[in-house]
């Protein structure tokens, strides 16, 4: 008979020093097993205290039982999101500072390779002090890839693993609660709804928290026009439309609400309607009443696809926008430019184009799917509460 209480190994990421929580070495035990054989569940190492469920649930419970309390106070009703920012805005708002650090060297990045390409265009084998400024440029260059390396997995290591806390703690107090519920509770609900907040609902606080740092992709707008300059005239045809694009998405945020919210309603009627035929399906088998429930369940259903579709459509044109938006502003700014009378140089082409790829993947990628996740889980926050 398998023991009830296994022993399991002890994690590794707590003793490890700083060193190995850099480049994740202390994952290399559990890779060079995975390489041998397939990961078992013995293989897996123990849960870190601060991760656990009860500690997790327990303190975001104080921060709902707080809330309440002051909502009770002022005569108001509680608010669920209020309750989550007081418990993680802290941590999660020391995790800002990767993203910071990590834009900041995606705009150094590419300055830095252009005032190297500038070296190549005016070369002079004479010009020591000039090749010793080169020389500073590459290693600026080296040192931004490898700052983006570092900084980038280790947001999302952190961002994952915060994102997977909020999840365990909302669990935590769904299952806490369902134990609690009385009998007149128990009749407006049903175990597939509540197994439905705990399989589809919570998943979206692991999405939401991946993008919801890259409101900073307004600073990253400034900078692509200011380099390129004619007469003393910035080109600001490109951020036009990147402003353009911006307030496209943002629009879309409402849409994206409205589909989740009745996509959800149906996804409910659906659960229930099924587990009342389940319930009694002695008595549907009895008076052969298959084809009407049937036709019940397939009508919600389609509604629910329906729905499910839409919001697939502008999903789609979120993603259609990240693969043309580069190309539609880098075509327009150096139109402009050339028309303006100015020269192309390779140095001012190539910092542009650097720069608003790293814009595009902000503002056209990380923007859009930040608006779309944070709009599904403040309908889940509203479906838990």
């Amino acid at each position: 008979m398998e023991p009830v209480n296994k022993e399991e190994k002890p994690n590794p990421v707590a003793h490890a020093n700083l060193f190995s929580k850099l480049f994740f070495c202390w994952l290399n035990p559990l890779l060079k097993i995975g390489h041998k054989r397939r990961l078992e569940e013995d293989d897996m190492y123990k849960v870190l205290p601060e991760d656990s469920s009860e500690i997790l649930g327990e303190q975001l419970q104080w921060y709902w039982d707080k809330e309440v309390f002051k909502a009770k106070k002022d005569l108001r009703v509680p608010h669920l999101t209020k309750a989550i920012m007081n418990c993680y805005w802290k941590s999660y708002s020391l995790l800002g500072a990767f993203t910071f650090l990590e834009e900041s060297v995606k705009i150094i990045q590419p300055i830095l390779i252009g005032n190297l390409i500038s070296y190549f265009e005016s070369y002079d084998s004479n010009d020591i002090e000039a090749r010793n400024t080169a020389y500073g440029y590459a290693a600026g260059v080296s040192l931004c890839s490898l700052s983006l390396a570092i900084l980038h997995h280790l947001y999302f290591y952190h961002v994952q693993r915060a994102g997977m806390k909020l999840r365990v703690a909302m669990c935590h107090m769904i299952y806490k609660k369902a134990l609690c519920l009385n009998h007149v509770a128990l009749g407006k609900t049903t175990t597939g709804q509540i197994v439905n907040l705990l399989s589809n609902d919570v998943n979206k606080f692991d999405q939401v928290r991946f993008f919801l740092h890259f409101w900073l992709y307004s600073r990253d707008c400034r900078h692509p026009g200011s380099l390129l300059t004619a007469s003393g005239k910035r080109v600001v045809i490109g951020l036009h439309w990147i402003l353009l694009l911006i307030a496209v998405k943002v629009q879309t945020n409402d849409y994206y609400i409205i589909h989740r919210s009745k996509t959800a309603v149906f996804t409910d009627s659906r659960i229930k309607t099924m587990n009342e035929v389940i319930s009694g399906i002695r008595i549907i088998k009895m008076y052969a009443w298959e084809k009407p429930f049937a036709e019940l369940v397939h009508d919600i259903r389609r509604k629910e696809i329906s729905k499910i579709l839409k919001s697939s459509y502008l999903r789609g044109m979120n993603l259609a926008s990240f693969f043309f938006s580069n190309k539609v502003i880098q075509l327009v700014t150096f139109m402009t430019y050339v028309l303006l009378g100015n020269i192309v140089t390779a140095s001012r082409v190539f910092v542009a184009v650097s720069l608003y790829n790293s814009v595009r993947l902000t503002v056209a990628l990380f923007f859009p799917l930040a608006i779309e996740k944070a709009s599904e889980s403040l309908v889940s926050i509203r479906r838990i509460k």
